[in-house]
C-alpha cells in the first residue's frame, strides 16, 4: 500500500528577493543541463585527440548522455512523489556539479563515459522538475513568468551550446566544458536547499515497480542507442540496428501492458486520458523535432558548404536567441488573454513560414541574408514554446503534472533525438540524388571539361574542380529540399494543436496553489 506523508511546513511562500533568486537558480539549472545535450558536440575532435581514440569512439560522449538522460526523465514522476521534487531537484543539481568535475578530470574514454551516464541520470531529473518547482513557487497569477524563464532557458541552452563548446575547446581545453558547470551546480544545488527550508512537500511512500523500470531502460536505451548510431551504419543494412529496433519495439509494447496494468507503475501513463495533454505534447513534440531538425542542419551546412568555422556557425544559430528573450515577457502577457490554441498555431505556423524563406538561399549568400531568418526565428519559437508547455501542464490534475511534465519532456528529448538522425541522414541522400540528377542532366559535361583544359589545366585538375562544383551544388539543393520537409512538419504540428480542447478562460498552470 502507498502511504502518504506531509513534510511540515515551517516558513510560507517564497517571495520577493527570494522568489526571484530561487527562479533563477531554478533557470539556471535547467540551462546546464540541457546545454549540456550540444556543448560536447564540437568538442568531439579535441576529446578524441586528447584521450588517443577516434572520433567515431568519442561520439560515445554524446550517445551516453542522452541514453541516460532520456531514462531518467519519465521517471521524474514516482521521484518525486517517492522523495520530494525540491529533495530530488536539489541533490541532482549538487550531483551535477561534482560529477562534471568527474568527466573534467577523465584520462581514458571509459571514465568519460561512465561520467557522461552518471551525469545524464542527474541531469534527466532537472529539466522536468526546473519546470514543476517554477508553477511551484510563484503565485497562480504570475504562472506565465515561470513559463516564460522555463522556455527561455530550454530554447537558448542548446543553441549556446555549440558556441560555448567551439570557443572553449579551441582556446582553454575540452576539460573546461565540463569545469565551467562545477561553480553553478554546486552553488545552485546550495542557494535552493537554503530557499527550500520547511518548504510543504507530499511525500508517498509507494513500492519500486522494479519489472517497469527495466523495461524502461531497456527499450528506451535501445531506442536512443539506435537514433545516435544508425547514421554511422547505415541504418537498417546494419545487424545491429536491426537488432536495436527489435528490442525497442518489443520492450516499448512490454513496457505499455506493465505500466497499464500495474497498481503502482513507475511511470503514470494515464495522463493521456486527458485530451489537452495528447494534443499538446503531440505538437509539442512535432514542432521541437522539426525546430531542433534546424538548428542541427543549419550549422552543417555552414561549415561544410559555406565555409564557415565552427564558431561563426555557433554565432550564426544563436542570434535567434536575441529576439526570443526580448519578446518572451510580452508573449507571455498575452498567453494569459488569448487562446493558447491560437499563439501556437501562428508561432509554428511563423516557423514553417521561415522555413520557406530559407528555401531561397544561394551559395552566394551573406552572413546577414543568411543571419535575418534566424533573428526573425526568435519571437515565433516563443509564441509556440510558452503557450503549448503551459498547456501540457494546465491540461492535467495538479498531482499529475509531475508526471506531465516528465513525460512531455522525454517526448520533446525522442523527437528531437529523431529529428537529428533523420534530418542528418535525409541530407546525406538527398544530396547523393540530386547529384546523380546533376550528373545525368549535364549534356555539356565533356565540352566543359575540353573547355578548362584548353585554359591551361591538367585533365585530373579540370574533373575534380567540375565534380567539386556539382557536389557543392548537390548539397545546397539538398538543405533546400530539408527546409521543405521542415516546413511541411511544421504545419502539421500548427494543425495538431487545434485538437485539444478549448480552454476554459487563461490557462491555469499554477499547479494546485
Amino acid at each position: 500500500m502507498a502511504e502518504a506523508k506531509t513534510l511540515p511546513a515551517e516558513s510560507g511562500p517564497l517571495t520577493g528577493g527570494k522568489l526571484i533568486l530561487a527562479a533563477i537558480l531554478i533557470g539556471m539549472g535547467n540551462f546546464l543541463v540541457v546545454l549540456d545535450t550540444t556543448i560536447a558536440n564540437v568538442s568531439i575532435p579535441h576529446i578524441a585527440g586528447s584521450l588517443g581514440v577516434s572520433v567515431s569512439e568519442a561520439t560515445w560522449v554524446i550517445t551516453s548522455y542522452a541514453v541516460a538522460e532520456a531514462i531518467t526523465v519519465p521517471l521524474t514522476g514516482w521521484l518525486s512523489r517517492r522523495f520530494g521534487a525540491q529533495k530530488v531537484f536539489t541533490s541532482s543539481y549538487i550531483a551535477f556539479g561534482i560529477l562534471s568535475l568527474l568527466c573534467g578530470l577523465s584520462g581514458t574514454l571509459g571514465v568519460l563515459i561512465g561520467g557522461r551516464v552518471l551525469l545524464g541520470l542527474a541531469g534527466g531529473t532537472i529539466i522536468p522538475l526546473s519546470q514543476t518547482l517554477l508553477l511551484r513557487i510563484f503565485p497562480p497569477e504570475k504562472a506565465s513568468i515561470a513559463m516564460i524563464i522555463w522556455a527561455m532557458t530550454t530554447t537558448v541552452a542548446p543553441i549556446a551550446g555549440p558556441i560555448l563548446g567551439g570557443i572553449i575547446s579551441d582556446n582553454i581545453g575540452w576539460e573546461w566544458i565540463f569545469f565551467i558547470n562545477i561553480p553553478i551546480a554546486l552553488g545552485g544545488g546550495i542557494g535552493l536547499l537554503y530557499l527550500f527550508r520547511g518548504q510543504l512537500e507530499e511525500l508517498v511512500k509507494a513500492r519500486i515497480d522494479i519489472v517497469g523500470l527495466v523495461l524502461m531502460i531497456v527499450w528506451v536505451g535501445a531506442l536512443q542507442i539506435m537514433l545516435d548510431e544508425g547514421r554511422n551504419h547505415d541504418w537498417f543494412a546494419a545487424t545491429e540496428i536491426r537488432t536495436l529496433a527489435i528490442i525497442a519495439a518489443i520492450g516499448f509494447i512490454a513496457f505499455l501492458i506493465w505500466e497499464l496494468t500495474d497498481r503502482h507503475p513507475i511511470v503514470n501513463l494515464r495522463v493521456f486520458r486527458h485530451r489537452g495533454f495528447v494534443a499538446a505534447s503531440l505538437t509539442y513534440s512535432v514542432a521541437f523535432g522539426a525546430f531542433f531538425a534546424t538548428v542541427v542542419l543549419i550549422p552543417l551546412w555552414l561549415q561544410q558548404n559555406m565555409g564557415y568555422t565552427a564558431t561563426w556557425a555557433g554565432y550564426a544559430t544563436g542570434i535567434m536567441g536575441i529576439f526570443a528573450v526580448l519578446s518572451s515577457p510580452v508573449i507571455g502577457q498575452f498567453a494569459e488573454k488569448i487562446d493558447a490554441r491560437l499563439i501556437v498555431s501562428i508561432g509554428v505556423l511563423g516557423l514553417g513560414l521561415i522555413s520557406v524563406w530559407r528555401m531561397g538561399f544561394t551559395p552566394d549568400m551573406t552572413f546577414w541574408q543568411m543571419a535575418w531568418p534566424m533573428l526573425a526565428t526568435g519571437p515565433f519559437l516563443m509564441m509556440f514554446f510558452i503557450p503549448v508547455t503551459g498547456l501540457c501542464m494546465a491540461s492535467v490534475d495538479p498531482e499529475e503534472q509531475a508526471d506531465a511534465a516528465g513525460i512531455s519532456n522525454f517526448m520533446r528529448t525522442v523527437a528531437g533525438a529523431f529529428a537529428a538522425s533523420i534530418s542528418q541522414t535525409g541530407w546525406g541522400n538527398a544530396t547523393r540524388e540530386n547529384q546523380a540528377e546533376l550528373v545525368g542532366a549535364m549534356s555539356q559535361g565533356q565540352a566543359t571539361l575540353d573547355t578548362m583544359q584548353a585554359q591551361g589545366m591538367s585533365p585530373d585538375m579540370a574533373t575534380t574542380m567540375l565534380s567539386g562544383v556539382v557536389e557543392y551544388q548537390s548539397t545546397m539543393l539538398a538543405t533546400l529540399n530539408m527546409f521543405a520537409a521542415i516546413a511541411l512538419c511544421f504545419v502539421v504540428a500548427a494543425v495538431l494543436i487545434w485538437l485539444a480542447p478549448k480552454p476554459k478562460g487563461p490557462l491555469d498552470m499554477s499547479g494546485g496553489h
